[in-house]
């Protein structure tokens, strides 16, 4: 299961860069679409996007309410590059 801090982030930055492509639909905007897609998939061990959305749903419902989602010490935030 991953991080729950580093999972909303991946979801939270999938929508805004999905948002983002449909605005400008610049091949960066594509590129960077797809990292995090991929990488979100990777996360949640799916192969589709629609996949990996519903398995961070359930991962995220699966967090205890007050649970902290930083995350753990020493962890680093995934970071996407070419």
């Amino acid at each position: 299961m991953a991080n729950p801090a580093t999972l909303r982030n991946l979801v939270k930055r999938y929508e805004t860069l999905r948002s983002a492509h449909a605005r400008l639909g610049t091949s960066e905007s594509r590129r960077q679409l797809e990292d995090v897609s991929y990488t979100l998939c990777v996360t949640t061990g799916t192969r589709t996007v629609p996949d990996a959305l519903a398995a961070a749903a359930v991962q995220l419902r699966a967090v205890p309410a007050g649970a902290s989602l930083a995350p753990a010490p020493g962890a680093a935030e995934v970071q996407l590059t070419a």
